[in-house]
């Protein structure tokens, strides 16, 4: 099966480079990222973590290698998107998600300099716009949190829109990054209270993908239905999140929360029965790499270690079916969470660790 031959993260030559450098076979890896780049990089309007130059500095700076004309590049469409954000907040509309989202948006940039070699000061204005949607918004005839999107999930126009929770597109992503960079004694005015704010959402709404205005107007969330405990959606990328904020507060009853979160989500047969492939996004390697973070940072590590046997187990049993070769949805991804080394810290792009 051929690669596209894109600067794509997610599918294209790059996941799968970044499956070599991870190995330390960096001759396996330069072909491909040569052939990433035969058409030019990409610093256009979809330019991303997962797309165009954020996606090439990423996989070079795995194996230690800064260009810094990909990163000039990278710092005009960083520049670009905040120019667009702040147009956006002077005309008073909702976000959409692919403003601040991980997959597309301010949250993946903000990560991809987070990483960087060195300082950046486009990073500090990259976390002062994800703490500002913790300040509440008149849209719809009432009070809605700041990063309420007019965009579905499927990013169509959505009638009274959407509050989404999952680290892939919804507000468990900026709660990440956020958390990550007070771990590393990274802080902007108001951070600690953005944490504070997302991670209160998340444990009141965080048992759904996203919530609705009709889950606004009861007086009490309804009862969340059992659904799979994926990074993208659901329990495990979002108890990661809080626990990464339980960590950055020096919170350990919330990071106790968290951590029972994620093991009640193992525990059950309804949830577990709808992860059906072995891939990052939503299937075995996800949920395996994400446990194994969360294990890692918890106090109490030995309680995990069953789950994660059973999770590995799934994983190499399911990695063959994948028909992708690329990294969210495919075997470069899934093998890197099946090795389970992070070496150059490709969990990063996952808002892990």
């Amino acid at each position: 099966m051929s690669l596209p031959r894109t600067q794509a993260l997610a599918e294209g030559t790059l996941g799968v480079a970044l499956l070599h450098i991870e190995r330390g076979d960096l001759a396996a890896a330069r072909p491909l990222l040569a052939e990433a780049v035969a058409g030019g990089v990409s610093t256009g309007a979809n330019a991303c973590l997962f797309h165009g130059s954020p996606a090439l500095e990423f996989v070079l700076g795995r194996a230690g290698r800064v260009d810094r004309d990909v990163q000039a590049a990278v710092d005009r469409v960083v520049a670009a998107r905040l120019d667009a954000a702040r147009r956006r907040r002077e005309s008073a509309r909702l976000p959409r998600l692919a403003e601040f989202d991980l997959i597309r948006g301010l949250t993946g940039l903000g990560m991809l300099l987070l990483v960087r070699p060195g300082s950046s000061p486009l990073l500090a204005e990259v976390l002062a716009h994800l703490v500002a949607p913790a300040r509440q918004v008149n849209a719809c005839g009432r009070a809605l949190p700041g990063w309420w999107s007019p965009d579905s999930p499927t990013h169509e126009e959505m009638d009274g829109g959407h509050g989404n929770n999952g680290v892939a597109h919804g507000i468990a992503g900026p709660l990440a990054l956020l958390s990550l960079a007070a771990r590393r004694d990274i802080q902007v005015a108001g951070q600690t209270e953005a944490i504070e704010v997302f991670a209160d959402w998340l444990d009141r709404f965080g048992a759904f993908y996203w919530i609705t205005l009709d889950h606004l107007k009861a007086a009490e969330p309804p009862p969340a239905p059992p659904l799979r405990p994926s990074w993208c959606y659901g329990d495990l990328g979002i108890a990661r999140a809080l626990q990464l904020a339980a960590l950055a507060l020096g919170a350990p009853a919330r990071r106790k929360a968290a951590e029972e979160t994620a093991m009640t989500a193992l525990a059950d047969p309804a949830r577990l029965v709808q992860v059906t492939d072995a891939s990052l996004c939503h299937g075995w390697a996800g949920l395996l790499t994400v446990i194994t973070a969360i294990a890692a940072d918890s106090p109490a590590p030995d309680r995990f270690t069953a789950s994660i046997r059973q999770i590995h187990r799934h994983l190499s049993a399911g990695i063959a079916a994948l028909s992708k070769p690329g990294f969210m949805e495919g075997r470069a991804g899934a093998q890197l969470a099946l090795e389970g080394s992070n070496t150059t810290g490709w969990t990063c792009a996952l808002l892990i660790g």
